[in-house]
Formats: C-alpha cells, structure tokens, sequence
C-alpha cells in the first residue's frame, strides 16, 4: 500500500500499489507532454525565422542576379546594334572612298584640261599683245625694220601654229583620257571581255580560297524549289557553326536580248532563292545599266527593297565577301554571349521554379506536420480532461474515506443497539455471563 496526501485538504490515504503507479504514470506523461509543448512552440518560432531569413536573403540575391543579367543582355544588345552599324558604315565608306577616287581623279584631268586651255589664253593674249607692240614701233621705224617685221611676222606665225597644234594635241589626250576614266568608272574592267561573268566571278574567288580555309563555294544546283541561283558561299568557324552564307546571282550585259533589263528586275527572284536556300545575305552581280551612276560605285545597298540584299559590280565581287564576312566575325562573338546570357537567365527561371516547388512541398509537408501536432495537441487535451476527471473521483474517494472512517470511529454497541432492544439485550447477557 501506498500513502497519498491530498494537497487541498492535508488528508493522507492509501491506495493500492497498480492505482499508485497509474497516477505516477499520467503525472509525468502530462509533464512530459507539457515540456514537449514547450520545445515544439521554441523550435516552430526558430524555424518560422529562419524560413523567413532565408526567403528574403534568397530574394535579395536573386534581384541581384537578374539585374546584373538584365544590364549584360542590355550591354550586349547595344554591342550588336554597334556591331551591325559599323557594318553598314564600314561597306558605305568603302563605297564612298572608290567613288570619291574617281572623282578626284576625274577632277584632276578636268583641272589640267582648264589650266591647258587657260595657257593657250595667255599665249594668245601675250602674241596679241607683242603684235601691237611691234606695230607700235613699226609706226616709229618703218624704213628702218620693214625687213625685221616680215621676219617676226614669219616667226610669230610659225610659233603660233606650232603652239596650236601642240596645244591641241595635248588637250585631245586629256580629253581621250577623261573618256578613258569615265568609261573605265562603268566597266571597270575590260579582263571579262571573251569570257562570261560566273566563269570570271568563279576564277575570281579561286583565286583567294585559300583566305578562307572553313568555307563552300560553289554552284546552286538544287533546282527543287523551281528556282535556283547561281552559286552560294558559306563560311563556318572552327568549331563548325555557320558564320555566314550568301546567295549570288550572275548578271551579264552580253546575255540581254533586244529588250534590256534593270537590277531591279531580278532582285524578287533573288530574295525568293536566299530564303529557300536558308541563306543570309543575297547577291547580285551585275554588268547590266553601266550607264547609271547608282550602280557604278562599286557596291550597293539595296535593302531597303528586299533584307540584307546588295548589288555589286564584278570588281567588287571579292570586296563583299570580305565586308560581310568580317562583320558577321564581329558578332559572332557577341551573338554567343548573348546566348549564354539567354540560357542563364533560363537556369535562374529553373531555380526559381525549383525554389518555388520546394517552398510549396514545405508548406504541405509543415501543414500536414502542423495538422498532426494539433491532433496530438488535441489528444493530450482529452488525456488532461481525463485525469481531472480522475483526480475529482479520488478527491471524493478521499472525501468518503474520509466518512467512513470517521464513521468507523463513532461506531459502538450502544449506538448499534439503539433502536434493537433485543440484540442489546443479548449483548447485556453475553456480557454478564462473562
């Protein structure tokens, strides 16, 4: 037997030693269950913190990342645009530069031609002025230098028909020179005569192919689209990626019939085959309107009618290549940091994902904790609710131990026998007999 004292009244009473262990049991178990309590609102406040720490450190550093990003994509967006501009102004100054020689050159043979006719002036100018001044003096000495002025007539008009005709000679191989040029400004050259434009355009680059060791050049023979070219040229890097591709298109002046044609002509056919090869750039070149002065610069931009589209003279057939290809070398570099740029900003969409799925299986995975904890919350509560209950029934045990006991102690034969006078009487005799 075990003794317990109540604590409200001080009573002290014994209970067998399995309800004595069964309440020693539920004792601790409450307390252990309230110290658990205790830790699990510590450690659920501990992580809410570091949860919320971790988001916004996490959100910081991100916002940090896409900005850098955003502001590399920007910088490299502006190096393309940069890069696609000096091409245009490097192929317009090269352009500029050939037609400026031209002209200056022209400009130099017209100034000589002036200047010549300018000294044939003067020369007339200066014997118009020694006639007078020999008439002058005639007047003066007639009889003395008759003979004299016969002579300087002689002499004078021999010099001046010699001059002429020096002069003459000279202003004629000026102006066959000037000829020269301005023809040579609209053919350029005359090494295609007695061969035709693709043999000479073929030889051409065959020529320098080996300036370009990673590069196809050769005839379109694929005619399945209905239409073909006539030769295309694409270049890659060492790693095999295409730098660039051009379509070309062959035009000779010789091939016209008695209707002539323009460049614009055949410039929709040209796209139209640039765009079913998969090529980039597109080219015609082309001897027809040698007369036009728009043309005969050398290289023309013409894609304001069809994209990346130009028209050049034959001499200017290795030009392009080199102008576009160097260009397209520029961006390259700038074209593949800006992919890498693109596939970082895709792995930060990643991580963000995965970052979002994995705050999402948390937030399931803590409510469904949180779901468990207060059903056990729940549970220890009816556990409590129950050893109250049991704690008032052995408070009233107590109470009637209490009772009986007191009973027990005020328990006699006198007051047994109160109210049974017979049995009383039957202990009165038991007692005398003794």
């Amino acid at each position: 037997m075990n003794e317990i004292k109540c604590p409200e009244c001080g009573k002290v009473f014994q209970i067998d030693e399995t309800s004595y262990d069964s309440i020693v049991k539920q004792i601790r178990d409450h307390e252990f269950e309230k110290e658990i309590e205790i830790r699990e609102k510590s450690f659920q406040s501990d992580k809410e913190s570091a949860v919320k720490l971790a988001e916004a450190n996490t959100k910081e550093k991100l916002n940090e990342e896409i900005s850098k990003l955003k502001l590399e994509i920007s910088s490299l967006q502006n190096k393309v645009e940069i890069a696609d501009k000096e091409k245009e102004s490097a192929i317009q100054t090269a352009v500029t530069k050939v037609e400026n020689e031209l002209n200056n050159k022209i400009n130099t043979l017209e100034m000589d031609n002036n200047n010549l006719k300018n000294d044939l002036k003067l020369k007339e100018s200066e014997s118009k002025l020694t006639i007078e001044k020999a008439l002058s003096e005639k007047d003066k000495t007639i009889d003395s230098l008759n003979n004299k002025i016969e002579l300087s007539k002689k002499e004078f008009e021999l010099t001046e028909k010699n001059n002429k005709e020096s002069f003459q000679l000279e202003l004629k191989k000026k102006d066959e020179m000037i000829e020269y040029y301005k023809d040579m400004k609209a053919k350029f050259s005359t090494k295609m005569v007695g061969e035709s434009l693709e043999q000479y355009c073929d030889k051409a680059f065959n020529e320098i192919r080996t300036l370009f060791p990673n590069c196809e050049f050769g005839k379109d023979n694929d005619a399945r689209t209905g239409s073909k070219g006539d030769f295309i040229f694409r270049d890659f890097d060492d790693e095999g990626n295409e730098v660039i591709s051009i379509m070309f298109e062959m035009k000779n002046q010789n091939e016209e019939t008695a209707s002539k044609h323009k460049n614009t002509d055949f410039l929709k056919e040209l796209d139209k085959d640039r765009k079913e090869k998969n090529c980039e750039y597109a080219v015609l070149v082309s001897l027809l309107e040698l007369d036009n002065d728009l043309y005969n610069g050398g290289i023309t931009d013409v894609s304001h009618i069809y994209p990346k589209m130009y028209i050049v003279r034959p001499q200017s057939f290795i030009s392009i290549i080199t102008l576009l290809r160097s260009a397209a070398l520029k961006s390259i570099d700038i074209k593949k940091q800006l992919l890498i740029a693109q596939r970082t900003s895709v792995d930060i969409t990643n991580f963000e994902d995965n970052l979002n799925e994995f705050k999402e299986g948390f937030a399931r995975n803590y409510r469904l904790a949180s779901d468990n904890f207060n059903k056990a919350i729940d549970e220890i509560d009816k556990t409590i609710d129950h050893l109250n209950k049991v704690r008032d029934s052995l408070v009233k045990s107590d109470n009637n131990l209490r009772l009986a006991n007191k009973k027990s102690e005020d328990l006699s034969i006198k007051r047994l026998t109160s109210n049974a006078p017979s049995v009383r009487e039957a202990f009165d005799n038991l007692k005398n007999n003794s």
